[in-house]
C-alpha cells in the first residue's frame, strides 16, 4: 500500500468530563450536547454491547442503531492504563481510518474515547466458518498488514515488550504482599496456573524459539476475535475495530492470534480451532491480497502458504501465552463480571499442550507428508 503510517496529525478533540460506568447516561448525554448538538437529549437512545470483556461499549443514536451518525461511547475498564498505552490506541485509530481499513474517532475523554458506529453485525462463530467470508477477512489483514511506517525502516514488533511488562506488573503484584497473601488471596482456580517463575523462564524459551523464525513486523491488530469483526453484507465488507492493542508485530502472531479466537472467549473450546484445510484457503487468500496491496506478484504458491502455515502454527503458541498472561492480570485488578481465571487456564493448557508439537514442525515434515499422501 502506497499510504505511509501517519502519526496524529491532528489533535483529537478532548472533552474534559468523566463518565460513570454505573449510571453513564448523564455523563453521555454532557458528552453528546458537543459531539451531536441537533440531537435532543429526550430523543437519544443507548444500547449497551455485552461482547467486551475489559471496557463498556454503549452506542448512541437517534432513530436507528443503523443509520449514519450515530456514536459508540467506550468506557475504559478499570485499571487497564497499566498494560494499554491509550496515546498509541488514538495514533492506531487514525492511522486504520485514513487507510479505510476502521471507523472514524471523535473525541477523548477522562476514561474513554467516543467514536464512530460502524455500521453492520458483529461477527458470530459460524459466519467466521464460511469461506467467503473468511477470505475477506484474510484479504482485510492483508491490507492492514501491508501499511508503511513513514519511518521508512524496520519497526520493532511489540509481542516481547508487552510479554515483559506483562510479567513487569505480575512481580509487581507479588511484591506488593506477601508471597503466602499473593497464594491466598487469589482464587482457587488460579492457583493451576503456572508459577510466575516458570512463566519468566517459559517466556524466554517461547522468544529464543520464535526469534529464529523470519516473520516479517508489519502493522497489525493483535486482538481479532470474532466481536472485534464487522461485517456488512449490503457491502460485502469486513471492517475490524478496537485497537487497544494495534501496534507492529509479528505477522504470524496476528494470523495465529486471529486462528485462536476461533475457539472462542467466553467457554473456550479448542476444538473449533481452524482446520489445516481451512487454514491453508485463508492464508492463501491472505498472501494474495498481502502481495497485491504491497505491490508484488500476485500468484501464490503452495510453498509459500506452506511456509506462512509453519510460522502461524509457532507463533500461536506465542499469542496463548501473551493472553493467559493478561487474563491473570485481568483477574487481579478488572471490575467486569468474567472467570479470568479460567480464561487464563485454557489458553495456558493449550499453548503447553501444543508446544512441544509446533517446536518441532518444520516445512519439509509438512512437503514430505503432502507427498506421501498424494502417492
Amino acid at each position: 500500500m502506497d499510504g505511509e503510517l501517519a502519526g496524529a496529525e491532528n489533535q483529537l478533540l478532548h472533552v474534559n468530563i468523566y463518565i460513570d460506568e454505573r449510571e453513564p447516561r448523564k455523563g453521555i448525554l454532557e458528552l453528546l450536547s458537543s459531539l451531536r448538538p441537533q440531537w435532543n437529549a429526550p430523543d437519544i437512545q443507548l444500547k449497551m454491547f455485552t461482547e467486551g470483556i475489559t471496557n463498556q461499549l454503549i452506542g448512541c443514536y437517534v432513530g436507528s442503531l443503523q443509520e449514519a451518525g450515530c456514536v459508540l461511547v467506550r468506557l475504559y475498564g478499570k485499571m487497564t492504563e497499566l498494560y494499554v498505552n491509550r496515546d498509541r490506541e488514538v495514533e492506531m485509530f487514525q492511522v486504520f481510518h485514513t487507510h479505510g481499513c476502521g471507523p472514524e474517532i471523535f473525541c477523548s475523554f477522562q476514561n474513554g474515547i467516543c467514536y464512530e458506529f460502524m455500521r453492520g453485525k458483529v461477527l458470530d462463530d459460524e459466519l467466521l466458518r464460511q469461506p467467503s467470508i473468511y477470505r475477506l477477512i484474510a484479504a482485510e489483514m492483508g491490507k492492514i498488514h501491508s501499511i508503511q511506517s513513514r519511518r521508512g525502516q524496520p519497526e520493532k514488533p511489540l509481542l516481547w515488550t508487552k510479554m515483559s511488562h506483562f510479567l513487569s506488573l505480575m512481580q509487581r503484584s507479588v511484591h506488593t504482599c506477601s508471597a503466602e497473601q499473593w497464594c491466598t488471596n487469589r482464587p482457587a482456580a488460579l492457583r493451576e496456573t503456572p508459577s510466575l517463575e516458570t512463566l519468566l523462564r517459559e517466556m524466554e524459551t517461547l522468544k529464543r524459539h520464535l526469534s529464529g523464525i523470519n516473520s516479517p513486523a508489519v502493522l497489525c491488530h493483535n486482538d481479532l476475535l470474532t466481536k472485534n469483526i464487522i461485517y456488512n453484507q449490503k457491502e460485502g465488507t469486513v471492517k475490524f475495530i478496537d485497537y487497544e492493542y494495534a501496534d507492529y508485530n509479528y505477522q504470524a502472531f496476528d494470523i495465529g492470534n486471529h486462528f485462536n479466537e476461533f475457539a472462542g472467549v467466553t467457554d473456550v473450546d479448542y476444538s473449533q480451532y481452524p482446520s489445516h484445510e481451512l487454514q491453508r484457503d485463508w492464508l492463501t487468500a491472505y498472501l494474495e491480497s498481502y502481495k497485491h496491496n504491497t505491490g508484488r506478484e500476485v500468484t501464490v504458491s503452495e510453498a509459500e502458504v506452506t511456509q506462512l502455515y509453519v510460522e502461524v502454527c509457532k507463533f500461536s503458541l506465542a499469542s496463548n501465552f501473551f493472553w493467559g498472561l493478561w487474563a491473570i492480570l485481568q483477574s487481579r485488578f478488572s471490575s467486569i463480571d468474567f472467570d479470568f481465571h479460567r480464561y487464563a487456564i485454557a489458553r495456558l493448557n493449550y499453548y503447553f499442550e501444543k508446544k512441544e508439537e509446533y517446536f518441532g514442525l518444520t516445512v519439509s515434515q509438512l512437503t514430505c507428508s503432502t507427498l506421501e499422501e498424494n502417492i
